[in-house]
């Protein structure tokens, strides 16, 4: 069954971008948009207003964590889950106090990101459900 949320993919690499892509396609999400640095990130955060951002830590002209604080800032309830190789616990440390929603390792799994993106549509349906 599709599902309607809105997903950003942040990654320096493009593999990991279309890995991620494709797994998200498994999981029946078809409204995705990516960037490939945390500047990017931010804008498109800002124009695209997606439901859940999938961020790598290690980028070029803005980390991860630097996107992450300015993305919570401008919009507090968007779910950010932060992926990445180099998760030392200071990253995942970090990550978590700026407000990251999750972290999860790389490599990414499809029961990984099959489990986050079924926790999002059920907190998507019981938002929609107060409305």
């Amino acid at each position: 069954m599709e599902n309607h949320l809105k997903v950003l993919i942040c990654d320096d690499s493009a593999l990991i971008r279309k890995k991620l892509r494709n797994i998200l396609g498994v999981c029946q999400c078809k409204n995705i948009e990516e960037a490939q640095n945390g500047l990017e990130a931010v804008e498109k955060a800002n124009s695209f207003k997606p439901d859940l951002i999938f961020m790598d830590i290690v980028m070029p002209e803005k980390d991860g964590i630097e996107a992450l604080e300015e993305i919570k800032r401008n919009h507090p309830a968007m779910k950010v889950i932060m992926a990445s190789s180099a998760g030392t616990q200071s990253h995942l440390k970090k990550a978590l106090e700026c407000g990251a929603d999750d972290f999860i390792q790389k490599p990414i799994t499809l029961e990984a990101i099959t489990s986050i993106i079924e926790k999002a549509i059920k907190e998507e349906r019981e938002d929609n459900a107060h409305v």
